[in-house]
């Protein structure tokens, strides 16, 4: 690819103007945001990652990114599945404060030490930042057979950092020592066939400080970041082709519904992926697939050279915009949501199914992130989607972006409720537990005959009625 020479200019605040351009500021006058494109390789599959120096002498190393959590962890032992690792006793710079930390993933988790060093990232913005560093000493299906990463650099607020919020993450640090604006965009380019092309291969681009013009197409689409802990927003409704799934909207926000480029599938609450595989299945072209397809354990496969994406429909999620009265939708193409797995035999293609349930809210992963490019402009706590420019296949745009709509038809508040509900509902059932509980013991009470018992009488855990505790 050819190789430009520009620099953007700067403006005291983010700006939009009427083409959609969007410039950041930078306290030294100028910046060239075009020196962190392509900087990310990866795919959705194994994630995205870029390459950064840590310690003095640096050692280089890949780090996931991930926007769904706060820490910055690299290996420092030897494991099965990673080729090198971050070595403190080489590092001059390093510091261990002697605090054991602990953070476990939706798939995965690692335990080790904490500790400061000196972190750079060639192809990110100049200078040396003294970062707070996890090392990760053991783990347990964190990192993965086929990866090509080390460590993973938490992205989102100090909230979600462990032990505690006082371990500030790593952007923290980065924009409080490098002066640097509170915003970073985030283009990921394994949509669709190209990430397994081999003349353009799957990577992105982790523009720190700002927005870089020329990874998007059209005006940038704002929405609200309502609570600073994930990137949590508030989604009004989905759209399976031009159906409405017609759900509460509060449905959609049960627990959370946060963007977190480190989740592979677009995972929806249990009741709405049921509706949208409902919904799929009576507009689909194809009507006897398995549930295992669905759930994730089988692949759908075709003949060589042919293409599935036309049996399905698309898919919509609609955002509250920043101006709350109104919403705005982002829609993405089969391509990005039936996805393609190595072939078998030589003679099939196969694919997945890249939408899953989940236990634990509504996360719009790689799947649809593929799409966009997204801005996250923590300076104004808002959250940016624009069309990305890698996300076409065979010259065809596998995102689309339309607004504004009203949101009149949705609650005021699609998030209201979405923790207090359950919590009401734990309330309910240890209420009801304990009166349970009490009701037992006067029953044993009036039955049992009073006598003298041998040994003091005590409740050991495999008695107790009450065994499970509320998480």
């Amino acid at each position: 690819k050819t190789k430009f020479t520009r620099f953007v200019l700067i403006k005291n605040t983010l700006t939009s103007d009427g083409n959609g351009l969007s410039l950041a500021s930078d306290p030294s006058g100028t910046v060239n945001f075009l020196d962190m494109v392509n900087n990310l390789q990866g795919d959705s599959g194994r994630g995205y990652y870029i390459e950064m120096s840590i310690g003095t002498p640096g050692q280089k190393l890949n780090i996931l990114v991930d926007t769904g959590s706060s820490n910055f962890a690299v290996a420092a032992a030897p494991h099965p599945f990673i080729t090198h690792y971050f070595n403190t006793a080489l590092s001059s710079t390093y510091q261990s404060n002697g605090r054991t930390v602990a953070v476990r993933y939706t798939q995965g988790n690692w335990e080790g030490q904490l500790g400061i060093d000196h972190v750079s990232i060639p192809k990110g913005p100049n200078g040396t930042v003294t970062i707070n560093i996890a090392a990760i000493l053991s783990s347990n299906g964190f990192f993965l057979p086929g990866i090509n990463w080390q460590g993973i650099l938490g992205m989102a607020y100090p909230m979600l950092a462990r032990p505690d919020s006082s371990v500030e993450p790593f952007f923290n640090s980065v924009v409080q020592q490098l002066g640097i604006p509170d915003i970073f965009s985030l283009q990921m380019c394994g949509a669709g066939l190209s990430a397994s092309s081999a003349a353009d291969p799957a990577g992105g681009s982790l523009v720190m400080g700002g927005v870089e013009p020329t990874l998007y197409r059209g005006s940038v689409w704002y929405t609200p970041i309502i609570e600073e802990w994930y990137y949590q927003v508030e989604v009004l409704k989905l759209e399976v082709g031009d159906q409405n799934l017609n759900l509460d909207c509060r449905e959609y926000n049960m627990d959370k519904a946060i963007v977190d480029s480190g989740t592979t599938l677009l995972r929806l609450p249990v009741n709405v992926f049921n509706a949208v595989v409902e919904a799929i299945t009576h507009s689909s072209l194809i009507q006897d697939f398995s549930s295992g397809f669905w759930d994730g354990t089988k692949l759908a496969c075709w003949m060589k050279g042919e293409t599935p994406w036309r049996f399905f429909p698309k898919l919509s999620i609609y955002l509250r915009a920043t101006n709350t009265s109104q919403s705005f939708r982002i829609t993405i193409l089969p391509q990005l949501y039936i996805q393609p797995i190595t072939d078998v035999d030589g003679t099939l293609d196969c694919f997945r199914f890249g939408v899953s349930s989940s236990a634990n809210g509504l996360v719009i992963g790689a799947t649809v992130m593929e799409g966009f490019y997204v801005v996250f402009d923590r300076a104004q706590q808002r959250l940016g989607f624009a069309l990305s420019t890698c996300a076409a296949s065979g010259g065809v745009a596998l995102s689309e972006i339309a607004g504004p709509f009203s949101a009149a038809d949705v609650a005021a508040d699609c998030s209201a409720g979405s923790l207090k509900e359950p919590l009401m509902w734990l309330i309910s059932y240890a209420l009801m537990a304990v009166c349970g509980l009490i009701l037992i013991i006067l029953l044993l009470l009036l039955v049992l005959p009073c006598r003298r018992r041998d040994r003091f009488g005590e409740i050991t855990d495999e008695s107790s009625l009450v065994r499970h505790r509320i998480k």
